[in-house]
């Protein structure tokens, strides 16, 4: 992992704080700089954001939606926080990429195209 300052709203960070039992998800938020809704850049991915990110791996594109685990859907693309992607992707923003190690052990790249916040 890289070291940098990712963004999360309040809102965000009041829920996600109590999923940090999740070891990544609680090292990713030790990091984060805290900002009120209305001052959140609107392109940072996010609880609700829908992101187009590309697997520089091998090069697959894809779109999800960043949601809690309760309301995951692979078929929807809601994809868990928690989720080894949703936790890479959390507070990035179009044009940033993150190196990620990936339960297979494999670390993977992964570029944000573009951000829609909810």
């Amino acid at each position: 992992m890289q070291d940098r300052y990712l963004y999360i709203s309040e809102p965000d960070y009041a829920v996600l704080h109590t999923l940090t039992r999740h070891h990544a998800l609680s090292d990713e938020l030790d990091r984060a700089i805290v900002v009120p809704s209305e001052k959140m850049p609107p392109d940072i991915v996010g609880l609700n954001s829908r992101v187009t990110y590309v697997d520089e791996s091998n090069g697959v594109s894809r779109t999800i939606e960043l949601v809690l685990p309760e309301e995951a859907n692979m078929e929807q693309g809601k994809i868990s926080v928690l989720a080894p992607v949703g936790t890479a992707l959390l507070g990035l923003k179009a044009g940033q990429s993150i190196e990620w190690p990936f339960p297979n052990g494999m670390p993977r790249r992964l570029r944000v195209v573009s951000t829609l916040s909810a």
